[in-house]
């Protein structure tokens, strides 16, 4: 349990005292060591997060611990602002931030006795859909050193084949996902605008949560898209991903837009009839590029609600094919905006150019970002110019208004939950997507994902099967609004259906000067 298992495994540990936090978090923190070639963590706070685990020992010791998640070993991704662990959102413009508070989600987490690991990867301010555009190098999928992936991609004579055959995590929470799919922590969070926690989730083979638009803070998460960015929740199983839901959930004075209403942590109960339940399928999601093979999992998956009892019916959610447009447009006027902090005065880097104030701000700027997050405030400052406000800005907010409306209608018909894709295809080789540049890949990528975001409703991602190469992929959950607790009791009985395989990582792998080196991971063993 405690090598390979859920959070719900290791709290039962903890309080019959088979393994102690400490002990707990030095395996963890071996593993990280021993997984370092996947990239998935920044920075890794060993000292603090040691300390944390002593803390939460002597509360064990006392039979006082906080609650289910005291103890249990976690990770964040690196847009969170944490007080005494920088923050650099994968970019030169942050390196060396660190912020004087937590997140209000981070500090929910520490109050519950969590402890927290480090920092993960992801691509710069979270603008992509591979983790591969960060300034501190791509995120490798765990999966693509498993033994399922392994004995079905085609043997490789040369150590340079081998070493460009690893896939990518997905995005932009790749190093979150990476972190929970290779057991380094239980837990993790992610950041979730257009998919970018159920993107990575279904490429690594874990759960990924994007809760309903204001059911959890964002004070603290540095911004992309204020109107769409969600607090995402990584976990291995859908019981651990409603735990950790009700240990963040609810009203935070620090940000406005979060629900006012108290919420109740709940228990997923176990789900034996479904024949109550209404499973809609959104014609429209079989979209361009969506692969044969995720397709016919699709329609199994459909069958199997069928065969179940519940009532499967086709729907239409007729603006879904201008969602992503409208998206691009929406997300870089308020990448524009957003991006305007980060001038070189009050923190993040500074450039030497002193001629005047103007160049200093040109230059710190084209310093500190990627060709990425300076295309995207191109874009938005293009869009918000005054002779394109009204066509362009203005009419994404009306159309991202019919996209909401389309939502309402089905679930008004009757239906409770939709049925979809994550991803059009299983995760591709890093060489592979990196021919495409990241606004092509993102706009492929973000297709089945994104209205959710638009919408402000409720999503999951849990893994459903193994491709013909060995790779996870997932199917995606959407639910009425600030109706997670159907939506994960629905999620938690696929998930018990599906039985989705174990990741079997046989043997860790040491990056060292561009070369693997081999040897056998004592801790997955």
């Amino acid at each position: 349990a405690v090598k390979r298992g859920t959070r719900f495994q290791v709290s039962a540990a903890l309080r019959e005292g088979r393994v102690t936090p400490t002990e707990l978090c030095h395996r963890c923190l071996s593993l990280i060591k021993s997984t370092k070639f996947l990239n998935a963590y920044i920075t890794v706070a060993e000292e603090a997060a040691l300390k944390q685990a002593e803390e939460s020992e002597k509360r064990y010791r006392r039979g006082q611990p906080l609650g289910v998640l005291d103890g249990i070993p976690i990770a964040v991704k690196d847009n969170f602002n944490t007080a005494g662990i920088e923050t650099t959102c994968a970019s030169n413009m942050l390196k060396g931030y660190i912020s004087p508070y937590n997140a209000t989600v981070v500090q929910k987490l520490l109050d519950q006795g969590a402890v927290l690991l480090g920092k993960t990867n992801l691509d710069e301010f979270a603008m992509g859909s591979g983790s591969t555009d960060g300034v501190f190098g791509p995120v490798r999928n765990p999966w693509s050193y498993s033994r399922q992936y392994k004995e079905k991609s085609a043997p490789k004579s040369h150590s340079e084949d081998e070493e460009s055959n690893w896939v990518i995590t997905g995005g932009s929470s790749g190093g979150s996902a990476a972190a929970v799919s290779s057991f380094t922590c239980f837990a993790a969070l992610g950041s979730d605008t257009g998919g970018s926690t159920r993107n990575p989730a279904a490429h690594c083979g874990v759960v990924g949560l994007k809760p309903t638009y204001g059911l959890i803070s964002r004070h603290g998460l540095i911004p992309l898209v204020n109107s769409m960015d969600v607090p995402g929740i990584l976990t291995r199983c859908v019981d651990d991903a409603a735990v950790v839901l009700g240990s963040l959930a609810g009203h935070d004075p620090k940000d406005s837009t979060t629900i006012q209403d108290n919420f109740k942590p709940f228990e997923l109960p176990s789900l034996t009839d479904v024949s109550k339940l209404s499973i809609g399928i959104p014609k429209e999601y079989h979209a361009p590029g969506l692969s044969s093979e995720i397709l016919a999992l699709w329609s199994k998956a459909a069958n199997l609600f069928k065969n179940a009892g519940a009532k499967v019916i086709e729907v239409s959610l007729p603006h879904t094919c201008y969602s992503i447009v409208c998206y691009h447009v929406l997300c870089t006027a308020e990448v524009a905006s957003n991006m305007a902090r980060f001038d070189g005065l009050e923190y993040g880097h500074r450039s030497d150019m002193n001629k005047s104030t103007e160049s200093m701000y040109a230059a710190t700027r084209r310093e500190g970002f990627n060709d990425v997050v300076r295309g995207r405030i191109l874009s938005g400052n293009y869009f918000l110019l005054k002779e394109n406000y009204e066509n362009y800005f203005v009419k994404a907010q009306k159309v991202r208004r019919l996209i909401a409306n389309d939502f309402v209608k089905v679930f008004g018909s009757g239906v409770d939950i939709l049925l979809t894709p994550t991803t059009l295809s299983d995760a591709v080789p890093y060489m592979e997507f990196i021919k495409e540049d990241n606004r092509t890949r993102s706009a492929q990528d973000d297709i089945l994902t994104q209205a959710a975001n638009m919408a402000g409703l409720p999503a999951i991602n849990v893994p459903t099967a193994l491709s013909e190469r060995g790779l996870p992929v997932g199917l995606q959950f959407i639910g009425r609004s600030f109706q997670e607790k159907q939506l994960l009791t629905v999620a938690k009985w696929f998930e018990k259906q599906v039985k989705f395989p174990m990741i079997q990582l046989e043997e860790v792998k040491r990056h060292d000067h561009d070369a693997f080196q081999h040897q056998k991971s004592a801790s997955l063993s």
